[in-house]
């Protein structure tokens, strides 16, 4: 049975493969990126369906998307917390996106149950608004 550990790396080793990385998550799993609320963008995915159209939708946005610098900080059986980092490029934008991630997922039956991420706002503005920042203004 897979561990919260490899799970998380299983996932950021196959951010590009919708098919490989949803086969780790749950029926009823859930990834978050609680923040992406504050900017107005979506960032809740509940179920398997769900979030196999989020995964593959990834390429589409992001090109180049790909982890790398995995740091993994608490690392349990059932839950793991890590920090990973991205340099790719915006598909919409053209700009850079730089960002780094945390982590915490919480594993259930040797899958993913739970994964919510904290990222830096303000490179998701840079990047991906059409006007970069100066489209907070009023958010």
């Amino acid at each position: 049975m897979k561990t919260a550990k490899d799970l998380l790396l299983g996932y950021l080793g196959n951010i590009n493969n919708a098919d490989e990385a949803i086969k780790l998550f749950a029926d009823d799993a859930t990834l978050e990126l609680p923040y992406l609320n504050s900017l107005g963008l979506p960032w809740q995915w509940h179920g398997r369906d769900v979030l196999y159209k989020f995964l593959q939708n990834l390429p589409k946005t992001f090109p180049d998307f790909k982890f790398q610098d995995i740091k993994i900080h608490i690392d349990t059986p059932d839950q793991v917390f890590g920090e990973y980092s991205i340099q790719c490029t915006v598909a919409s934008t053209g700009r850079p996106y730089h960002q780094t991630y945390m982590g915490r997922l919480v594993a259930e039956n040797g899958q993913i149950k739970l994964l919510r991420e904290a990222l830096d706002l303000a490179q998701v503005a840079k990047s991906m608004f059409p006007n970069g920042i100066a489209d907070l203004q009023g958010k």
